[in-house]
Formats: C-alpha cells, structure tokens, sequence
C-alpha cells in the first residue's frame, strides 16, 4: 500500500489568525486532513478551528510528541502514514521540526522514504535575521543555551569567539521567564563591539527588532522581556 504524505504545517507565532500569517495553499492543505501530530492537543484543535477543517474538531485524530515523548513511542506515531492516510505535524508556533521535537519524528519518516513536505509559514529565527542586520549569509542556531550562570557564561564567550572567527551569526533562545537573565549576561561577558540583536514578539502588535553593540546596549533602558517570545542574535 502506497504511504502518506507528512505535512510539516507552520503556526502563527501568537493569537495572529491563521489567514493573516499562513498562505492560502497551506490552509487549503491543512483543510481535509484528519490526522495530526502535535505538541499539545488542546492548543492544536484551537487552531485548528481558526484555520478551518473539514472534520468536527471531537473527530480528528490527534497524537501528542513532545519532550515527554519517549523515543520507543515514536514508531506508532506512523502508523497513518503506513496506513496511506496523510498526516500533518504540527508545532507549538512557528515552524515544526525547528527547535522542536518534531524533528524527530520527520527523521523517523525519511528512513521509511515517507513523502515530508514542507509548507510556507512563520519562522521567528528567520524573521529575526533578516530584521537583524546581521551576516545572513553565514549562521548557526544553537538553541537553548546553559540555565546555570557560569556554564551560560563560558558558552557565551564560546560562541564569540566563534562568531569572530568566522564572521558568523550566533542566534540562540531562552525561555520566556529567563530572557532578562541571559539579556544581562550578554552584555556582562560579550566584547564592548559585538553587535547584539533583541527581538521580541515576532510578528505580534508588541513586535520589536533592535540591534546595537554591546557597549551601546549597556547605556539604554533595558528592553521589556519578561515572558515575551524573544530571539537573541549576535555578531562579533
């Protein structure tokens, strides 16, 4: 029997409607499916009511992977897609299998040769970058950096370094209630000349992208970042 398709469906990266940030042909993909894998089952069927379905919402077929999700369990998420039935994954916002666990699931697909396709849609790492001013023509995402102070701090340095040497663009995360704290640590351990881009609330009414060097940014007001979505980048 011939396998589905796995559709890697993109979500807005706040409470923006589905129409104002997903193109048509993503909505109309996402439309006759029944089959989902996502992060949070309850957040998925909101979107999937304001994206539209064909399905009523107590009957589409939603399997939950997360950083819960143990690696033995994944197998069964194919189980549609063996079946022939298309299936669309999808993330908390932004982008699947980008800093997300979904990931591993699309790895699981492509060692089974199941179709994965891609659909257009917000990447608030992509995004930054091209508001930041900063090398897009040389980049590396490193996730989540150290929680502890002195491993952050070491890392930090690491990673200018790195940046110096290869004219590289550094972009990390954090979660929300952190930001302030690695906010602070930039601009405790990086250089007074490297450039250091905040970008908070992608794509939201709050939406702010500012880049200034270190040296600057210790002279303003520090940024609002309490538990605002926010993507740091740096170049030294």
């Amino acid at each position: 029997m011939k396998t589905g398709t796995l559709y890697l469906i993109p979500v807005p990266l706040g409470a923006t409607p589905p129409a104002e940030s997903l193109p048509a042909n993503v909505l109309a993909t996402i439309y006759p499916l029944k089959h989902f894998v996502v992060e949070q089952a309850k957040t998925a069927r909101a979107f999937l009511k304001a994206a539209g379905t064909a399905t009523v919402l107590q009957e589409l077929q939603l399997e939950e992977l997360n950083e819960h999700t143990k690696v033995a369990e994944l197998d069964r998420l194919l189980a549609p897609l063996r079946a022939g039935h298309d299936v669309g994954l999808l993330s908390e916002a932004g982008c699947p299998a980008v800093a997300d666990p979904g990931a591993n699931l699309v790895a699981l697909a492509q060692q089974e040769q199941i179709k994965v396709v891609p659909l257009i849609g917000p990447s608030s790492l992509l995004l930054a970058l091209m508001a930041s001013g900063l090398n897009g023509q040389r980049f590396a995402f490193q996730g989540y950096l150290p929680a502890k102070e002195m491993e952050r701090s070491k890392a930090l340095r690491e990673l200018e370094a790195e940046s110096r040497k290869r004219q590289q663009t550094q972009i990390f995360i954090e979660t929300p209630y952190r930001n302030k704290a690695l906010f602070d640590a930039i601009l405790q351990n990086c250089q007074p000349a490297t450039r250091l881009t905040v970008a908070t609330d992608l794509t939201l009414p709050g939406e702010s992208v500012q880049t200034f060097s270190v040296q600057a940014w210790k002279k303003k007001t520090p940024p609002e970042l309490e538990r605002r979505p926010t993507v740091f980048l740096m170049l030294a």
